[in-house]
């Protein structure tokens, strides 16, 4: 028989192991196997918890009030079986990011929960198997204990400017265990304020996402210091619903873990001056691998890890009790003797972080030493960074045994589905960048960056790269779960938001039906229905789709008459290179939007109810509804553009959309111009390149149909000159210049003027690589037919050039592996592919019109180039 003493007596000793590896750290071995979630019934027997003395944060939220408030909350409860227990299950779910533990010793792999959603409608739940870790006698008694830090609730990142406090105001648990005795009978415990106790405890004193974590080792987790801990109050913040979580989990990819491949303690600085900050005095490197490090107080140690991703530093140190230990997480290094003009904001060789908007008072680590004489390890587990590069400082010496990268992401090793290289390492590297730039921002949601103050699920860039996204990983589930956080953040009206789930910006009624953004509640259930044949979606979203796509159609995507719900402003093409592009402020003058760009974005705003309206006919047809109506909305809106937009000669009537690449690419996407008339576009579009001397001039949506429609439309030598063009604006560019993710900005870095604009610059961004969707899909030829979706039905129509030498793909399709394999050999391309069981395939020869179908099998062609 257990009591209180042999509880605490089990949890010293998981600390005995604990202490080694900080308190309350992830290197802890977790236990516990995710489960399904108990019945809904079993909610009834709990109710949300906080802590009485939990601080909130109060005042208005502005640029000087934005950090979340301090402390992490415990709760512990001591669990006491009624007969022997055969099993146990934990229900759980937060209002901020938890971890669990029994007995001390940490439960389930996935970290951050419970990720991010809707802060008024939905959360998710996490279900465990926690058997293995309970004493089951009869009469035992079990710990069970909740660290709870602000995450997705109460911090800045939901919460608008202006608003008094943050949405979320405490944090909160709630939580049910179910145990089976061994007579059959079950029982279940739910959270409550009389048989748990919560406080502000333990050894992380402040935590957000935006923020970073404070962490003080001297201080014991909550678990071992019960008695600071009391009554819990109900909390009533959240009225929505508890979904079990089904996708979008957020695990730490160990199988990545990054190492350093340079590092180099620097002090002071030489040749600064008025203009430039100078460069760093570098005292120390180490160049071998594994090699031991030390940091003395005055002086900083940098640490390439080699790789921008999503990611928490790791380490294993020793210092003396009470040193103070700091981390500054940076995408790239100051450069150029720190020139001010450059954009630097300190000494050549050191970090820079203007770019996170935050550098003085966020997205840092604060570690203080407990005693100890052995190597402890320490790894943030309440929030991440977005990083290559680490700076470290400290008040005494600290002697680093090691240093990690770990990449954080829901895309876990056994998600990843397809692979493509190419003979050119240039290209290569751009696929690597952007397989890592998913990675980094498929986390929870489709985030549009890791790094900096902002981190939140921008809708275009979700949609952009959607397509891309299936081929490198299994994604299905991953948009199960957000297309939930898109209708939770759906408008009465039917107006889909710049951003789901609901942030601190781009989600409120002002911020609806943006042209291309909110699109994406079509675009992404029509994208997962295509490449996985799966019409769940579709009918998950169908009733919010078809508001959308009639609410759009009532004005045919008018930008004015829209104007009450879009603020009378558009994204649009959003930092491209030409004319009304609108960040640059060339849409706007004094008054707000120049007519001229009016006009565009309706123009745009049309062409996109086309795509939906042909989306929804796809998906009506394979979920057994009606797709005439939809047709219809197609045909009425493709003759409402042509009337309105163009001459009857197939020309723009405002001259201006003549001149630009995007205009032209959606009107040959969407079918608006034939004969003649598309003929001349397709001269005009042609000269336009080489105006620009072979460099595309497309910002996010024109980009991401850039490359699908030059080569439809019979211009892939244009497309193969995009891709291979290094000048600025282009993939290469950024390869050039050291890139390891997709930037931002076609300029995020510029070798002649150094930073681009810091106020939004980001250099993990991942929409641009949808370049890869064509790689996939007309490089190597592997692409869904929408007539038999999900790869049942494959179209091989692989367009190759001698300058990418060669192209390899395999891709673990909703079906099975298809691949394609070509190469040159002399003056013969051959080209070997496979088809699964239970596919078939329409393959067309490059440079052939004839198309074959084939039945699975592996086959290898050959075409004489002669």
């Amino acid at each position: 028989m257990t009591n209180k003493t042999d509880i605490l007596k089990g949890i010293a000793a998981a600390m005995a192991f604990v202490t080694t590896t900080s308190c309350s750290s992830p290197d802890a071995p977790a236990f516990g196997t995710r489960t399904d979630a108990l019945a809904d019934e079993a909610w009834r027997t709990s109710t949300w918890i906080s802590a009485a003395d939990a601080p909130v944060v109060d005042g208005v939220i502005s640029d000087e009030n934005f950090r979340a408030a301090d402390g992490a909350v415990w709760f512990v409860s001591n669990l006491k079986n009624a007969n022997r227990v055969v099993s146990a299950r934990w229900m759980t779910t937060g209002l901020g990011i938890y971890s669990l533990y029994v007995n001390g010793v940490p439960v389930g792999d996935e970290v951050l929960k419970p990720g991010f959603t809707h802060y008024a409608h939905t959360r998710r739940s996490f279900t465990y198997d926690i058997t293995a870790g309970m004493d089951l006698s009869k009469g035992g008694e079990t710990q069970l204990a909740v660290e709870v830090t602000p995450g997705w609730w109460a911090d800045k990142i939901i919460t608008p400017a202006g608003h008094e406090g943050m949405l979320g105001r405490k944090v909160a648990f709630r939580g049910v265990v179910e145990l089976t005795y061994n007579d059959g009978t079950t029982q279940c415990f739910g959270t409550n304020l009389t048989d748990w106790k919560a406080g502000v405890a333990g050894p992380v004193t402040h935590a957000a996402i935006y923020d970073g974590e404070t962490y003080d080792a001297r201080i014991a987790p909550g678990y071992l210091t019960p008695e600071l801990l009391v009554a819990p109050v109900e909390n009533d913040e959240f009225q929505g619903d508890i979904l079990p979580s089904e996708g979008a989990e957020i695990y730490l990819r160990s199988d990545l873990a990054l190492a350093p491949v340079k590092a180099y303690v620097w002090k002071g600085v030489e040749a600064a001056t008025d203009e430039a900050y100078g460069k760093v005095v570098i005292i120390r490197e180490y160049d071998e691998p594994g090699a031991e490090m030390t940091l003395d107080a005055g002086e900083t140690l940098v640490v390439d890890f080699g790789q921008n991703c999503s990611a928490i530093p790791e380490f294993v140190f020793k210092a003396a009790e009470g040193t103070k230990f700091t981390c500054l997480p940076s995408e790239l290094l100051n450069d150029g003797n720190g020139a001010k003009s450059r954009g630097m904001d300190g000494p050549e060789g050191s970090v820079h972080r203007l770019n996170l908007r935050i550098p003085d008072h966020g997205i840092r680590l604060d570690y203080t030493f407990a005693a100890s004489d052995d190597f402890v390890t320490y790894r943030p587990h309440c929030t991440f960074f977005g990083y290559r590069f680490v700076s470290l400082t400290a008040t005494a010496p600290v002697t680093l045994r090691s240093v990690r990268s770990i990449p954080v992401s829901s895309i876990t090793q056994h998600l990843e589905t397809g692979t493509i290289t190419t003979g050119n390492p240039d290209i290569n590297r751009l696929i690597s960048n952007t397989l890592w730039g998913q990675r980094s921002n498929y986390l929870s949601v489709p985030t549009d960056c890791p790094q900096r103050n902002e981190r939140l699920g921008w809708t275009a860039d979700t949609q952009v790269f959607a397509e891309t996204g299936t081929f490198f990983a299994n994604t299905r589930q991953f948009f199960h779960k957000w297309t939930r956080d898109l209708r939770d953040t759906q408008s009465p009206k039917g107006g889909f938001p710049g951003v789901a789930p609901w942030g601190q910006y781009g989600s409120s009624e002002n911020d609806m039906m943006r042209l291309g953004w909110a699109d994406a509640g079509i675009i992404v259930p029509w994208t997962v229905w295509k490449q996985y044949a799966d019409t769940a979606i579709v009918n998950e979203n169908w009733e919010a789709m078809d508001r959308f796509v009639r609410h759009a159609y009532e004005v045919k995507y008018d930008h004015t008459a829209l104007a009450s719900e879009n603020g009378n402003y558009q994204w649009a093409d959003w930092l491209s290179y030409e004319p009304l592009e609108s960040w640059s402020g060339a849409a706007f003058d004094r008054q707000g939007p120049r007519p001229d760009a009016v006009t565009y974005w309706s123009y745009l705003g049309a062409c996109y109810l086309v795509i939906d309206a042909e989306m929804m006919r796809d998906m009506a047809s394979a979920t057994g509804r009606d797709a005439a109506p939809y047709q219809q909305m197609a045909d009425d809106t493709r003759s409402y553009i042509r009337e309105r937009f163009f001459t009857p000669k197939g020309e723009f009537r405002l001259a201006l959309l003549n001149t630009m690449q995007t205009p032209a690419l959606f009107a040959l996407k969407t079918r608006l111009v034939e004969g003649e008339a598309r003929e001349r576009m397709l001269a005009r579009l042609r000269n336009n390149f080489i105006q620009h001397d072979g460099c595309l001039q497309t910002g996010f949506l024109g980009t991401s149909i850039l490359m699908p429609t030059l080569t439809e439309n019979g211009m892939s030598d244009i497309a193969y000159t995009l891709l291979f063009q290094r000048k600025n604006p282009s993939w290469l560019y950024s390869v050039d210049n050291g890139a390891t993710t997709i930037w931002e900005r076609w300029n995020s870095y510029m070798i002649e003027k150094g930073m681009g604009p810091r106020g939004m610059n980001s250099f993990n961004h991942y929409a641009y690589g949808c370049v890869c969707q064509w790689l996939w899909e007309n490089a190597a030829g592997i692409a869904a037919d929408t007539a038999n979706p999900g790869f049942c039905h494959i179209i091989m129509r692989p367009v190759p050039d001698e300058r990418l030498g060669y192209v390899k793909a395999e891709y673990q399709s909703a079906v099975g592996l298809v691949t394609s394999h070509w190469r040159y050999e002399g003056d013969t391309w051959v080209w070997e592919f496979s088809i699964p069981e239970g596919a078939t395939a329409s393959v067309t020869l490059p440079g052939t019109a004839e198309t074959k179908e084939y039945n699975p099998g592996s086959y290898t062609l050959r075409l004489n180039l002669l």
